[in-house]
């Protein structure tokens, strides 16, 4: 006997016939129906007529469960047997699922009965996982259900109770039973006697491609799974419309004659109303089903897209329509229980305050959200019509179709704006429909109560929905503009006290100015961020874009997120304890605790927010166009973008008023009279906190101006680093001068003094030169004097009148204060405006000299006294501790001068007490053992000794009039230019590493002839290390070029045979060769080598030569007319040095100023020169610095900018070292920004100077020769391996470039 298996869906591929069942004993016919009942009554103890003895079921469930798999999915899943497709199928499902009660119709029970909802509910869960999988519909859409549920009606599987005629509906009006289900039968029990339906739901059957097993579409035109057979199906393709309510029929109309005679006219006038209710609440969920279908899938499934891209269209779907699905479901409900209750009771309703009163409850979940969203729904809806014609187009045709399905073509086309309004009119009428009920109920009816309470909710409710109103508002329309008296009914404000009153009125104030706070600060974002950012035509460059938002805006994110919180809060409250708030006063501690840290960071802020803002109108036209055009916005209200910036500083000082408001008139036992006192006490003291901040900032945003309204003349431009974070304003103030040239008091002239921890500067104010923006421009009348070279002078003489002049002075008349010679000031001579207190200040620069000035008080003379005081000192200080180079002395006693006191008395010879004469030069270096040593040459010879160890100088050769020295360390040549004769030294010769040397290899040899040589200079060029001398021919410059010889000078030459030789060797020097010699017509002052060019520093500027082919280049260029002026200055100055500032620009350095040129040899920056402090007698460069030398002090400024940044004065300074005549390595660090040469972080540069006179050698002047090393690394070590193993090049200042004529 073959094996029995479960009967399976798939036994039945079209379940419309019988089919005939054939065996060898009989031909039995069988439906499928039987068969299936078979199986719903199948009990495991039934007798299978098979062979339990033989074992075969034991072995069929041996071993575990879980390795067979279908045993499991068999008891499990009892889906997969099932056909959705066939209608018997779900016949059986509905009968053993679908929910059964007992209900009421007409006031008779039906037990084991059900709804038509429940019907299309119970179809809908066994057929929504097919429909999702396998035909793409929506979970929620019913309308397949309902159609299977009406098939099944169709073939009476169940029957309406009062076997009326109507077809089933989704709702509970009709109430259904099966045939032949007694009462205590099982869902599965045998009481069911009668066939089941038979069909094959065509829209529910699956793919006919055998293949097609995946979740996506096969190949198949009309496959299922992509949701096109379902909708064809149903409806045509088109989503089904609300069906047009039946012609409205009265009460009376629908109850029998016999039943209206039995009432009275007051229960038929109620009943009336009932059923008038119950109408409009159909008619009214037919409307909001039009929403959906007519406006809001159409919208969704438009193609081409009406509203793009998705995320915007459901942006939008969400603003205008809201929650307007969810207000239909609560109201569906209502009206199913109205329904019922009609159902139940038939004709006489008995009872309907209790269905509002519970409908009540629920609404208040979603109408005040609906109702208070409603403004902005309205406006949203309106500029998107203005804007997208499209959306009009389909608003048109949307209205259209809705007029189709309506009862009345001719009746006027409703646009989807009274479609939205509907539920606000509708929860209005519900208060007048249920007191006119009340009004027809008897008394003694019990719904009388439940009306009276229902009313009281709805109405109620209309009121938290007018609160709503109120809060999504957020401070815009008419409604942001309520106050509370507007929103409480004046009954209600009668039962309050004055006080109270007033208190609520504050409250209700703090919030809604809280919200229009937020709306506020949520408008920076709209109104001025975003469009910034998306500007198609940048408004503000965007390289620099977003840090003006940063410094513009700052953290206001931070300050809309902590007050949003807040407003919520507020809102919270609101809704709980409206109309009568006890307390707000929790909320408001919490938000000022969590929100100070973000206030100390933005206040502070503001005044730099406010100057970036000015300054950018001023200089930006497209900005200050989109400034105003924001002015215009509607949400502006006429404020300027500062205006906005601002909000948050007088929000703060608004708590503070509004919560001293509600603390006067909160009760005396209130919570508020201890909380409130906090509250303000963190305010208070977080505004406090802010000041010193608010301080710094404006002091440096009043620098900042002073920086871009200065206005210096042409060429006399100085970067006083006003921009620099730690720059301050120390004073500022009015001073008087008399003019220059004029002898009498013609009047004094007014300058506007600035004093600043850098600078000390006075300005002429133009106060009548204003721009038409009212900017103040401040001319500068002097040039500023550097704190460092400030000398204050006299601030106690006694004061002058204005009309006093010089001459009058000289007559006798000198001071016009004393008492004797003016009576009339003699009482109160203070009090006389017409006196001014001298004061008298120095500046030691180039352009320098006294300033006497004038203040117009004892006071304001003895202020400035004081805080210039206050700067010199503060100066000091600073640049104590933040000098760039500091002194480290090579010898401090050494060298000496006669004094012009003691300069009668004859020299001594004796080697401790001798002068050596003037200091003139000085080059480091070091021998072939490893010692470190410094030559310094003077008047009388040159001195050898350990560079760190001032005691050990000793006289190595006595010379007269050394000017020059250099050492070329790779031959060991010692080069010394004295009394015009250039020498060459073997350095054994000065400072033998043994005692074993030859004395042959130290004689020197002369190298320049019989002519006077000027200057030398010693560099590399080519690969070759030269040495150029210049010689004088005339107003002619000479030059011989000699490259040493190593062979030469290191082997042994032939003892000298007389005592000449002794001393010189031969004119013909051997130890060098002529390499080049060339001329120049014109008076040279210094050569300096480049990589390779060199550049001859003469009268003309700075001639830049090619030793291969002498082709040469004047710089600066002087043809263009343009630069006429510059030329001219050129001519009169002498050319010091020339140092490269960026790859493709030089500084060049005269004895007054300094230029920028780009390769060309042209001016390369707008700012024109750079003037020196003082004049600069030599240059020298130790990067990224160069050292100018004036007499007085040395003048440190950076190679890149021109900055000064620091001063070290002295007594004739000089330098004696700048750098040059040196081949030595030295530690490096990394290349400047990319550029080729290293930086060197040991000393390049030596200088002397006379001691202080308080040294005690009374007819002598001591010169401390000295180097300057820089205090910190100039740069951060950035090196990469090829870098590190670098070496300095012998011109270290100079890169390379290429020149064109």
């Amino acid at each position: 006997m073959p094996e029995p298996r479960p009967a399976s869906a798939s036994d039945y591929p079209i379940d419309l016939y019988a089919y005939e069942d054939t065996n060898d004993q009989a031909s039995v016919i069988r439906r499928p129906s039987q068969t299936l009942r078979d199986i719903a009554n199948y009990r495991t103890d039934r007798d299978l007529n098979g062979p339990e003895e033989d074992g075969e079921w034991e072995s069929a469930f041996d071993g575990p469960r879980g390795e067979l798999g279908w045993e499991w999915e068999y008891s499990d899943d009892e889906e997969s047997f099932v056909n959705f497709s066939l209608l018997s199928h779900l016949a059986v499902q509905l009968r053993d699922k679908v929910p059964r009660g007992t209900h009421v119709k007409g006031n008779i029970p039906y037990p084991r009965a059900f709804t038509g909802k429940d019907i299309v509910t119970t179809v809908q869960q066994l057929i929504q996982k097919e429909l999702a999988l396998n035909h793409r519909f929506p979970a929620n859409d019913r309308r397949a259900a309902l159609q299977v549920a009406r098939s099944l009606q169709s073939q009476l599987f169940f029957y309406e109770v009062e076997w009326g005629g109507r077809v089933l509906q989704d709702g509970v009006e009709d109430v259904y039973m099966f045939l032949d289900d007694p009462e205590g039968a099982g869902p599965s029990g045998s009481g069911f006697a009668e066939e089941l339906p038979t069909g094959v739901i065509t829209m529910l059957t699956k793919c006919y491609v055998p293949t097609c097993v995946d979740e996506d579409p096969c190949y198949a035109f009309d496959c299922p799974k992509r949701g096109s057979s379902i909708f064809a199906a149903i409806n045509g393709g088109e989503p089904e419309a609300p069906a047009p309510l039946s012609p409205n029929k009265t009460w009376p109309e629908t109850v029998p004659t016999e039943v209206l005679e039995s009432l009275p006219e007051s229960e038929i006038n109620r009943q009336t109303i009932i059923h008038k209710i119950i109408h409009k609440e159909d008619q009214y969920i037919q409307d909001l089903d039009i929403v959906e279908f007519v406006f809001i899938r159409p919208l969704r499934n438009s193609n081409p897209p009406v509203i793009s891209p998705p995320q915007v269209l459901e942006k939008f779907i969400e603003d205008v329509f809201g929650n307007i699905l969810a207000v239909r479901e609560c109201n569906k409900r209502l009206l199913e229980i109205m329904y019922v209750r009609q159902r139940e009771e038939q004709y006489v309703i008995q009872t309907i305050g209790d269905i509002f009163l519970n409908a009540a409850a629920e609404f208040e979940r979603v109408y005040p959200i609906y109702i208070g969203h409603h403004p902005l729904a309205e406006k949203r809806l309106k500029d998107e019509m203005d804007n997208n014609s499209d959306f009009r187009l389909f608003l048109e045709q949307a209205s259209r179709q809705q007029t189709r399905h309506g009862q009345n073509p001719d009746a006027p086309r409703l646009d989807l704006k009274h479609f939205l309004n509907r539920p606000s009119e509708h929860l209005q009428k519900y208060p007048v429909l249920l007191e006119a009920i009340l009004h027809e109920t008897a008394k003694g009816n019990t719904d009388a109560d439940y009306l009276k309470t229902a009313i009281g909710a709805i109405k109620e409710l209309q009121t938290l929905a007018q609160l709503r109103t109120f809060q999504t508002a957020m401070g815009k329309g008419t409604p942001g503009k309520w106050e509370w008296h507007d929103l409480v009914s004046s009954d209600f404000r009668k039962t309050l006290t004055k006080e109270e009153a007033k208190r609520q009125s504050i409250i209700f104030e703090l919030i809604k100015g809280e919200m229009a706070y937020v709306k506020d600060l949520e408008n920076i974002e709209v109104m001025y961020i975003q469009p910034l950012r998306n500007a198609d035509l940048p408004i503000i460059p965007p390289d620099r874009l977003e840090q003006f938002i940063r410094e513009v805006f700052n953290n206001f994110g931070e300050l809309h997120e902590h007050h949003a919180k807040l407003v919520e809060k507020f809102h919270v409250i609101q809704r709980q304890q409206h109309p009568t708030i006890r307390s707000i006063t929790a909320a408001m501690f919490d938000a000022a605790l969590n929100f100070r840290d973000a206030y100390m960071e933005y206040i502070p802020n503001y005044p730099i927010a406010a100057y970036r803002i000015d300054d950018e109108i001023a200089t930006n036209p497209l900005f200050k166009a989109f400034v105003e055009k924001c002015v215009r916005h509607p949400d502006a209200h006429r404020l300027d973008m500062k205006n906005f910036i601002n909000r948050p500083i007088p929000r703060l000082l608004r708590y503070e008023l509004l919560l001293k408001g509600i603390l006067d008139e909160t009760p005396p036992n209130h919570d508020d009279r201890k909380e409130i006192p906090q509250v303000l006490e963190v305010i208070k003291s977080l505004g406090k906190e802010t000041e010193p901040g608010v301080e710094d900032a404006k002091r440096k945003v009043q620098l900042w101006r002073y920086n871009s309204h200065l206005v210096f003349k042409p060429g006399e431009w100085i970067d006083m680093d006003l921009l620099d974070e730690s720059r301050q304003l120390i004073h500022e103030g009015k001073l008087l001068r008399q003019p220059e040239g004029s002898i009498e008091w013609s009047g004094l002239s007014e300058l506007f003094v600035l004093l600043f921890d850098n600078y000390c500067m006075s300005f002429l104010v133009l106060t009548k030169c204003k721009d038409r923006d009212g900017i103040t421009k401040y001319n500068v009348n002097r040039r500023p004097i550097p704190l460092d070279l400030l000398t204050l002078v006299n601030f106690t003489d006694p004061p002058t009148q204005r009309g006093t002049g010089i001459l009058r002075g000289l007559r006798g008349e000198r001071h016009a204060a004393d008492p004797s010679s003016n009576p009339a000031s003699a009482s109160s001579p203070e009090n006389d405006s017409r006196l001014i207190y001298p004061l008298t200040l120095h500046h030691d620069g180039r352009e320098g000299g006294p300033y006497v000035l004038y203040a117009e008080s004892a006071q304001a003379r003895l202020e400035w006294e004081q805080k210039l005081k206050e700067a010199l000192t503060i100066r000091k200080v600073v640049q104590e501790s933040n000098k760039v180079f500091e002194m480290e002395m090579l010898s401090s006693d050494t060298f000496l001068v006669p004094s012009v006191v003691g300069a009668a008395s004859p020299p001594s010879w004796n080697q401790e007490n001798s002068f050596t004469g003037k200091v003139t030069c000085s080059v480091p270096f070091n021998t072939a053992d490893g010692r470190g040593l410094v030559a310094i040459g003077c008047a009388e010879g040159v001195w050898i000794g350990f560079r760190h160890d001032p005691k050990s100088m000793r006289r190595v050769l006595h010379l007269k009039m050394v000017t020059q020295c250099a050492m070329l360390e790779e031959f060991g040549i010692f080069l010394v230019l004295a009394d015009k004769s250039l020498f060459a030294y073997h350095i054994e010769a000065l400072v033998p590493s043994s005692p074993l040397v030859a004395q042959t290899s130290q004689i020197p040899q002369k190298l320049n002839g019989n002519r006077d040589v000027h200057f030398f200079s010693v560099g590399t060029l080519h690969g070759r290390t030269l040495v150029i001398y210049m010689k004088k021919k005339g107003l002619d410059s000479i030059f011989r070029v000699l490259e040493p010889v190593g062979e030469k000078i290191n082997e042994r030459a032939r003892a000298p045979v007389g005592f000449g030789s002794r001393l010189f060797r031969s004119a013909r020097s051997e130890w060098f060769r002529v390499y080049r010699d060339f001329f120049l017509p014109s008076e040279s002052f210094d050569l300096i080598f480049l990589k390779a060019r060199i550049a001859i520093l003469c009268a003309k500027g700075f001639e830049i030569m090619d030793l291969n082919d002498f082709k040469s280049v004047t710089i600066p260029q002087r043809e263009d007319p343009r630069l006429a002026p510059l030329a001219k200055r050129c001519d009169t100055c002498r050319p010091r040095g020339m140092f490269r500032s960026a790859d493709d620009e030089f500084l060049l350095c005269y004895d007054e100023f300094g230029l920028y040129v780009d390769k060309h040899g042209d001016p390369s920056r707008a700012a024109g020169t750079i003037e020196w402090e003082g004049t600069a007698e030599r240059v020298a460069l130790h990067s990224p610095y160069i050292l100018l030398f004036d007499s007085r002090f040395i003048e440190v400024r950076h190679l890149e900018t021109g900055r000064l940044v620091q001063i070290i004065p002295g007594n004739d300074v000089r330098c004696i070292w700048d750098g040059r005549g040196l081949s030595t390595n030295n530690v490096l660090s990394a290349p400047i920004h990319g550029h080729d040469e290293p930086v060197v972080q040991e000393a390049q540069v030596h200088a002397v100077l006379n001691a202080p006179e308080s040294t005690p050698r009374p007819r002598a002047v001591i010169q401390q020769v000295f180097e300057l090393v820089p205090t910190v690394p100039l740069y951060l070590p950035e090196q990469s391996p090829q870098d590190s193993s670098r070496t300095l090049p012998h011109s270290p200042q100079f890169g390379s470039s290429t020149w064109r004529s």
